[in-house]
């Protein structure tokens, strides 16, 4: 027996430029809007830039939201295994300042056994200082209490602020990058307690192929005295309607905590169609 539930809601999006909302810049950066995709493209780790135009440039004034629900259960021999997933985004945007809020919820359980028990948020608060910078905030939150893997973390929160520069802004071409310092306070697997200063960079790249095909590629890093995290997100995305999307992905996550070598870090493969109501 196999049950799936899907429901999924989305107003608007936008091309991060104007506003420049991309994903925030330590190991769980931007963790809440990724987990969001997660829940309804069951591709672990795989993010999502949140376009909803092919080729348009700046994001549109106003608000945005989405809600996602995701529920499946299989039996197979005796043995029973459930997921559930909730997430929703919310922001505004009023040409100037903007707002981004992510959460989601994760849960799996095997015969009565949980295997998943996952909580991530995130905030993002970008505003616009001329058409080139900008200065931006952040804070992200991760909670994961059933990990076992000695070095990850079970709790981690940053907060966050810089400035960021757009190398490119044009309707075919994205370019921009951001940097600033920040705070982490987190519980380590096997570890003591983490509260210390860090610094984060971000490099974001947005480059339309045709009007219904984009590829995109986000890197973030975290430097810290505990860890070194980076996070490298690259994906080719084409409109097959106005509101269907197919959507190929290529995530990278490297904890140097955790992996003795670029080439340890975890790789993930993704296809999923992604629907916006607008």
């Amino acid at each position: 027996m196999k049950l799936n539930l899907f429901i999924a809601a989305a107003l608007s999006g936008f091309v991060a430029t104007s506003a420049t909302a991309q994903q925030s810049t330590f190991d769980n950066a931007g963790a809440a809007e990724a987990a969001v995709d997660n829940i309804e493209e069951q591709i672990s780790d795989d993010s999502d830039r949140r376009l909803s135009t092919f080729g348009t440039e700046g994001r549109a004034i106003g608000t945005y939201g989405s809600l996602a629900l995701r529920a499946t259960s299989t039996s197979n021999d005796g043995d029973t295994n459930t997921t559930i997933g909730a997430g929703m985004r919310y922001g505004w945007f009023d040409g100037v300042n903007g707002i981004d809020t992510n959460l989601s919820f994760a849960y799996g359980a095997t015969n009565g056994t949980t295997t998943e028990n996952r909580l991530l948020a995130g905030l993002d608060y970008r505003r616009n200082l001329s058409d080139a910078f900008f200065a931006y905030g952040q804070a992200d939150l991760a909670l994961d209490r059933l990990t076992t893997t000695p070095g990850e973390y079970s709790q981690d929160l940053f907060v966050g602020a810089g400035v960021g520069y757009r190398i490119f802004n044009t309707p075919t071409l994205q370019w921009s990058i951001q940097a600033g310092p920040g705070y982490r306070v987190a519980e380590v697997v096997g570890g003591e307690d983490v509260t210390e200063v860090a610094a984060s960079v971000s490099n974001n790249v947005f480059y339309s192929l045709t009007e219904t095909t984009y590829i995109t590629n986000d890197t973030d890093i975290i430097y810290s005295e505990f860890a070194t995290t980076i996070a490298n997100d690259l994906a080719v995305n084409v409109a097959l309607s106005d509101s269907l999307a197919l959507r190929t992905s290529y995530a990278t996550r490297f904890n140097d905590q955790t992996d003795n070598s670029f080439s340890d870090g975890e790789n993930t493969f993704g296809v999923s169609v992604v629907y916006n109501f607008n």
